[in-house]
C-alpha cells in the first residue's frame, strides 16, 4: 500500500509532467482551478492549485471551499497513473477512479487525459 509521502510524491512527480507538456496538452495544463485529490485508502485529501501549467500549493490541510476539480481514488492507483502504468481513461471506466468537475472543464481536462 502506498504511502502518504509516496503519494505526495506523485503528485509533485505529475505537477512536473504537466510543466513539460506541448500542444493541446500544455493548453489543458494552464487551466487556472482548485484541485483536490481524495486518496480513499490512506483517508487523506491533497489540495492545491493547478495554475501556469503546474500544481501549487500542494496541502493535505483541509481547505473548507470545495475544489473545482475533484479526484477520488486509492494511493496505489495515484502512483499508477502518475508512472504511466494506468491508464486515466480505463481506471474511470472501471469505477477505479472519479472525476468531478464542471462540463466546460471535463472537455479542456480530456486534452490531458
Amino acid at each position: 500500500m502506498a504511502t502518504v509521502e509516496q503519494c505526495r510524491a506523485a503528485l509533485e512527480e505529475l505537477s512536473a509532467k504537466m510543466g513539460r507538456a506541448e500542444g493541446d496538452t500544455a493548453k489543458a495544463a494552464r487551466l487556472d482551478r482548485s484541485l483536490s485529490c481524495r486518496l480513499t485508502d490512506l483517508q487523506v485529501t491533497f489540495a492545491g492549485r493547478l495554475r501556469d501549467g503546474a500544481l501549487h500549493e500542494i496541502t493535505t490541510e483541509p481547505r473548507p471551499d470545495k475544489a473545482q476539480i475533484r479526484l477520488t481514488m486509492t494511493g496505489d492507483d495515484l502512483i499508477a497513473l502518475v508512472a504511466g502504468d494506468l491508464n486515466f481513461a480505463g481506471a474511470w471506466a472501471k469505477g477505479r477512479l472519479k472525476l468531478e468537475a464542471s462540463f466546460k472543464d471535463l472537455l479542456v481536462l480530456r486534452k490531458l487525459l
